[in-house]
Protein backbone atom coordinates (compact mmCIF):
# COMPACT_ATOMS: atom_id res chain seq x y z
CA UNK A 1 0.00 0.00 0.00
CA UNK A 2 1.40 3.39 -0.99
CA UNK A 3 2.20 5.60 2.02
CA UNK A 4 -0.26 8.44 2.48
CA UNK A 5 -0.49 11.53 4.66
CA UNK A 6 -3.68 12.94 6.10
CA UNK A 7 -4.49 16.35 7.56
CA UNK A 8 -7.43 18.61 8.34
CA UNK A 9 -7.44 22.07 6.76
CA UNK A 10 -9.60 24.82 8.21
CA UNK A 11 -12.02 25.95 5.50
CA UNK A 12 -14.98 28.05 6.69
CA UNK A 13 -17.59 29.08 4.12
CA UNK A 14 -16.14 26.74 1.47
CA UNK A 15 -18.19 24.65 -0.97
CA UNK A 16 -15.67 22.08 -2.15
CA UNK A 17 -17.98 20.32 -4.58
CA UNK A 18 -19.10 23.49 -6.32
CA UNK A 19 -15.54 24.76 -6.52
CA UNK A 20 -14.06 21.60 -8.06
CA UNK A 21 -16.95 21.03 -10.50
CA UNK A 22 -17.50 24.60 -11.68
CA UNK A 23 -15.41 24.47 -14.85
CA UNK A 24 -12.14 25.79 -13.46
CA UNK A 25 -10.18 22.51 -13.38
CA UNK A 26 -10.77 19.19 -15.08
CA UNK A 27 -8.97 16.43 -13.17
CA UNK A 28 -11.27 16.06 -10.18
CA UNK A 29 -13.83 13.28 -9.75
CA UNK A 30 -16.29 12.63 -6.93
CA UNK A 31 -15.90 9.17 -5.42
CA UNK A 32 -17.46 7.79 -2.25
CA UNK A 33 -18.35 11.22 -0.94
CA UNK A 34 -14.87 12.69 -1.55
CA UNK A 35 -13.09 14.40 -4.45
CA UNK A 36 -10.00 12.83 -5.98
CA UNK A 37 -7.51 14.46 -8.33
CA UNK A 38 -3.87 15.08 -9.13
CA UNK A 39 -1.85 18.20 -8.30
CA UNK A 40 1.62 18.10 -9.81
CA UNK A 41 3.03 14.74 -8.76
CA UNK A 42 0.58 14.26 -5.87
CA UNK A 43 -2.54 12.13 -5.83
CA UNK A 44 -5.05 13.94 -3.60
CA UNK A 45 -8.35 13.07 -1.95
CA UNK A 46 -10.42 15.88 -0.39
CA UNK A 47 -13.51 15.50 1.76
CA UNK A 48 -15.74 18.31 3.02
CA UNK A 49 -16.52 18.33 6.73
CA UNK A 50 -18.06 21.02 8.91
CA UNK A 51 -15.84 24.10 8.64
CA UNK A 52 -12.90 22.15 7.23
CA UNK A 53 -11.54 19.93 4.47
CA UNK A 54 -9.82 16.63 5.24
CA UNK A 55 -6.98 15.94 2.82
CA UNK A 56 -5.20 12.69 2.01
CA UNK A 57 -2.25 12.60 -0.35
CA UNK A 58 0.23 10.13 -1.80
CA UNK A 59 3.15 10.01 -1.68
CA UNK A 60 3.46 11.20 1.91
CA UNK A 61 4.29 14.89 2.46
CA UNK A 62 5.43 17.06 5.36
CA UNK A 63 4.12 20.44 4.13
CA UNK A 64 0.68 21.44 2.89
CA UNK A 65 1.25 24.94 1.53
CA UNK A 66 0.97 23.68 -2.07
CA UNK A 67 -2.55 22.45 -1.34
CA UNK A 68 -3.72 25.41 0.73
CA UNK A 69 -2.51 27.67 -2.09
CA UNK A 70 -4.37 25.63 -4.72
CA UNK A 71 -7.56 25.77 -2.66
CA UNK A 72 -6.94 29.44 -1.78
CA UNK A 73 -7.82 28.82 1.86
CA UNK A 74 -6.29 32.11 2.97
CA UNK A 75 -8.77 34.16 0.95
CA UNK A 76 -11.41 36.10 2.91
CA UNK A 77 -14.50 35.28 0.86
CA UNK A 78 -16.72 37.69 2.77
CA UNK A 79 -14.50 40.61 1.80
CA UNK A 80 -14.52 39.59 -1.85
CA UNK A 81 -18.29 39.18 -1.98
CA UNK A 82 -18.67 42.66 -0.48
CA UNK A 83 -17.06 44.11 -3.62
CA UNK A 84 -19.69 42.62 -5.95
CA UNK A 85 -22.32 44.97 -7.40
CA UNK A 86 -25.45 45.10 -5.27
CA UNK A 87 -27.91 44.05 -7.95
CA UNK A 88 -30.46 41.27 -8.20
CA UNK A 89 -28.48 38.94 -10.51
CA UNK A 90 -25.40 39.00 -8.29
CA UNK A 91 -27.42 38.62 -5.10
CA UNK A 92 -29.16 35.58 -6.58
CA UNK A 93 -25.91 34.05 -7.81
CA UNK A 94 -24.20 34.51 -4.44
CA UNK A 95 -27.17 33.07 -2.57
CA UNK A 96 -27.30 30.03 -4.85
CA UNK A 97 -23.53 29.41 -4.93
CA UNK A 98 -22.47 30.28 -1.38
CA UNK A 99 -18.97 28.99 -0.67
CA UNK A 100 -17.86 28.82 -4.31
CA UNK A 101 -14.14 29.67 -4.55
CA UNK A 102 -11.55 30.33 -7.20
CA UNK A 103 -8.64 27.91 -7.37
CA UNK A 104 -4.99 28.79 -8.05
CA UNK A 105 -3.76 26.31 -10.64
CA UNK A 106 -0.40 25.44 -12.16
CA UNK A 107 -0.18 27.67 -15.26
CA UNK A 108 0.84 25.11 -17.88
CA UNK A 109 -1.84 22.57 -16.98
CA UNK A 110 -4.45 25.32 -16.80
CA UNK A 111 -3.41 26.73 -20.17
CA UNK A 112 -3.32 23.37 -21.92
CA UNK A 113 -6.66 22.32 -20.44
CA UNK A 114 -8.41 25.44 -21.65
CA UNK A 115 -6.91 25.08 -25.13
CA UNK A 116 -8.56 21.66 -25.13
CA UNK A 117 -11.83 23.12 -23.84
CA UNK A 118 -12.80 24.99 -27.01
CA UNK A 119 -16.43 24.19 -27.98
CA UNK A 120 -16.52 21.30 -25.51
CA UNK A 121 -18.65 20.62 -22.43
CA UNK A 122 -16.98 20.00 -19.08
CA UNK A 123 -17.42 16.21 -19.13
CA UNK A 124 -15.85 16.05 -22.61
CA UNK A 125 -12.90 18.18 -21.52
CA UNK A 126 -12.38 15.87 -18.56
CA UNK A 127 -12.29 12.85 -20.89
CA UNK A 128 -9.75 14.44 -23.25
CA UNK A 129 -7.49 15.53 -20.37
CA UNK A 130 -7.72 12.08 -18.78
CA UNK A 131 -6.67 10.39 -22.04
CA UNK A 132 -3.79 12.83 -22.52
CA UNK A 133 -2.48 12.20 -19.01
CA UNK A 134 -2.87 8.42 -19.24
CA UNK A 135 -0.95 8.26 -22.53
CA UNK A 136 1.78 10.83 -21.98
CA UNK A 137 1.89 11.80 -18.30
CA UNK A 138 4.43 10.42 -15.84
CA UNK A 139 3.08 7.67 -13.57
CA UNK A 140 2.84 8.80 -9.94
CA UNK A 141 2.24 7.14 -6.60
CA UNK A 142 -1.36 6.49 -5.55
CA UNK A 143 -3.16 4.03 -3.27
CA UNK A 144 -3.12 0.56 -4.79
CA UNK A 145 -6.90 0.40 -5.25
CA UNK A 146 -6.87 3.55 -7.42
CA UNK A 147 -5.02 1.91 -10.29
CA UNK A 148 -2.41 3.75 -12.31
CA UNK A 149 -2.42 7.53 -11.91
CA UNK A 150 -0.50 10.04 -14.03
CA UNK A 151 0.71 13.61 -13.77
CA UNK A 152 -0.18 16.14 -16.44
CA UNK A 153 2.42 15.87 -19.25
CA UNK A 154 4.96 18.66 -19.43
CA UNK A 155 5.28 20.93 -22.49
CA UNK A 156 8.53 19.26 -23.53
CA UNK A 157 6.78 15.88 -23.69
CA UNK A 158 3.92 17.14 -25.83
CA UNK A 159 6.22 19.23 -28.04
CA UNK A 160 7.91 16.02 -29.15
CA UNK A 161 4.64 14.47 -30.32
CA UNK A 162 2.92 14.79 -33.67
CA UNK A 163 -0.53 16.28 -34.09
CA UNK A 164 -1.73 12.83 -35.14
CA UNK A 165 -0.53 11.34 -31.85
CA UNK A 166 -2.35 14.06 -29.93
CA UNK A 167 -5.53 13.48 -31.93
CA UNK A 168 -5.56 9.93 -30.55
CA UNK A 169 -6.62 11.60 -27.27
CA UNK A 170 -9.83 12.70 -29.04
CA UNK A 171 -8.91 16.39 -29.10
CA UNK A 172 -9.61 16.81 -32.82
CA UNK A 173 -8.81 20.21 -34.33
CA UNK A 174 -7.27 21.33 -31.02
CA UNK A 175 -4.26 19.02 -31.49
CA UNK A 176 -2.09 21.40 -33.57
CA UNK A 177 -2.93 24.25 -31.20
CA UNK A 178 -1.76 22.27 -28.17
CA UNK A 179 1.28 21.04 -30.07
CA UNK A 180 2.21 24.55 -31.23
CA UNK A 181 1.80 26.04 -27.76
CA UNK A 182 3.85 23.25 -26.17
CA UNK A 183 6.64 23.85 -28.68
CA UNK A 184 6.69 27.61 -28.08
CA UNK A 185 6.96 27.04 -24.34
CA UNK A 186 9.55 24.28 -24.67
CA UNK A 187 11.65 26.51 -26.95
CA UNK A 188 11.43 29.46 -24.55
CA UNK A 189 9.51 31.73 -26.94
CA UNK A 190 6.99 32.41 -24.17
CA UNK A 191 7.88 32.21 -20.47
CA UNK A 192 4.83 31.41 -18.36
CA UNK A 193 6.79 32.05 -15.18
CA UNK A 194 7.24 35.71 -16.15
CA UNK A 195 3.58 36.44 -16.85
CA UNK A 196 2.49 36.91 -13.23
CA UNK A 197 4.78 39.93 -12.86
CA UNK A 198 3.27 41.76 -15.83
CA UNK A 199 0.30 44.09 -16.03
CA UNK A 200 -3.00 42.54 -17.05
CA UNK A 201 -2.89 43.89 -20.63
CA UNK A 202 0.73 42.77 -21.06
CA UNK A 203 0.03 39.32 -19.61
CA UNK A 204 -3.02 38.90 -21.84
CA UNK A 205 -1.07 39.98 -24.93
CA UNK A 206 1.66 37.44 -24.17
CA UNK A 207 -0.85 34.59 -23.85
CA UNK A 208 -2.58 35.64 -27.07
CA UNK A 209 0.66 34.89 -28.92
CA UNK A 210 0.11 31.18 -28.32
CA UNK A 211 -1.69 28.98 -30.87
CA UNK A 212 -5.31 28.32 -30.00
CA UNK A 213 -5.45 31.04 -27.34
CA UNK A 214 -8.12 33.69 -27.82
CA UNK A 215 -9.43 36.28 -25.35
CA UNK A 216 -11.65 33.84 -23.43
CA UNK A 217 -8.92 31.23 -22.92
CA UNK A 218 -6.37 33.90 -22.05
CA UNK A 219 -8.66 35.36 -19.39
CA UNK A 220 -9.38 31.89 -17.94
CA UNK A 221 -5.64 31.32 -17.49
CA UNK A 222 -5.09 34.82 -16.11
CA UNK A 223 -7.86 34.28 -13.56
CA UNK A 224 -7.46 30.62 -12.57
CA UNK A 225 -3.67 30.25 -12.78
CA UNK A 226 -2.17 33.71 -12.29
CA UNK A 227 -4.77 35.27 -10.00
CA UNK A 228 -5.51 38.44 -11.96
CA UNK A 229 -8.76 39.40 -10.19
CA UNK A 230 -10.07 41.64 -12.98
CA UNK A 231 -9.83 38.96 -15.70
CA UNK A 232 -13.39 38.20 -16.83
CA UNK A 233 -13.67 35.24 -19.25
CA UNK A 234 -16.70 35.43 -21.55
CA UNK A 235 -18.04 32.20 -23.06
CA UNK A 236 -21.49 31.27 -24.30
CA UNK A 237 -22.86 30.83 -20.76
CA UNK A 238 -21.59 34.19 -19.51
CA UNK A 239 -22.72 35.97 -22.66
CA UNK A 240 -26.18 34.46 -22.22
CA UNK A 241 -26.20 35.33 -18.51
CA UNK A 242 -25.20 38.95 -19.10
CA UNK A 243 -27.81 39.30 -21.82
CA UNK A 244 -30.58 37.70 -19.76
CA UNK A 245 -29.77 39.32 -16.42
CA UNK A 246 -28.68 42.80 -17.43
CA UNK A 247 -30.04 43.45 -20.94
CA UNK A 248 -33.37 41.63 -21.14
CA UNK A 249 -35.42 42.25 -24.29
CA UNK A 250 -32.60 44.38 -25.69
CA UNK A 251 -30.06 43.62 -28.37
CA UNK A 252 -26.62 44.36 -26.95
CA UNK A 253 -23.51 44.70 -29.10
CA UNK A 254 -20.23 43.00 -28.25
CA UNK A 255 -18.44 46.33 -27.61
CA UNK A 256 -21.24 47.35 -25.24
CA UNK A 257 -20.95 44.02 -23.43
CA UNK A 258 -17.18 44.47 -23.12
CA UNK A 259 -17.54 47.94 -21.63
CA UNK A 260 -20.19 46.71 -19.22
CA UNK A 261 -18.19 43.77 -17.85
CA UNK A 262 -15.11 45.97 -17.41
CA UNK A 263 -16.95 48.67 -15.47
CA UNK A 264 -19.75 46.96 -13.56
CA UNK A 265 -18.29 44.11 -11.52
CA UNK A 266 -15.62 45.79 -9.42
CA UNK A 267 -12.06 44.86 -8.42
CA UNK A 268 -12.89 41.13 -8.16
CA UNK A 269 -14.77 40.90 -11.44
CA UNK A 270 -13.31 37.45 -12.11
CA UNK A 271 -14.82 36.11 -8.91
CA UNK A 272 -18.17 37.63 -9.84
CA UNK A 273 -17.91 36.01 -13.25
CA UNK A 274 -17.44 32.56 -11.71
CA UNK A 275 -20.54 32.99 -9.57
CA UNK A 276 -22.58 34.05 -12.60
CA UNK A 277 -21.12 31.21 -14.68
CA UNK A 278 -21.88 28.49 -12.16
CA UNK A 279 -25.34 29.91 -11.44
CA UNK A 280 -26.23 30.18 -15.12
CA UNK A 281 -24.83 26.79 -16.08
CA UNK A 282 -26.20 24.64 -13.31
CA UNK A 283 -28.92 26.43 -11.42
CA UNK A 284 -30.71 28.93 -13.64
CA UNK A 285 -33.46 27.71 -15.99
CA UNK A 286 -33.70 29.87 -19.08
Amino acid sequence: MAPVTETVLTAPDYDLGATLSSGQAFRWRERDGAWEGVLGAQWVRLRQVEGAITATTAPAVERWDWLTDFLQLHVNLRQILATFPDDEPMRSAVAACRGLRLLRQEPWECLASFILSSTKQIVQIQQIVALLCARYGQAITAPDDRGQVHAFPRPERLAALSAAQLRECKMGFRAPYLQGTARMLADGEVDLNAIAARSLPEARAELLRLPGVGPKIADCVLLFAFGFPEAFPVDVWIRKALQQFYFPRRRVTQPRLERFKESHFGPHAGYAQQYLFHYARTLKAW
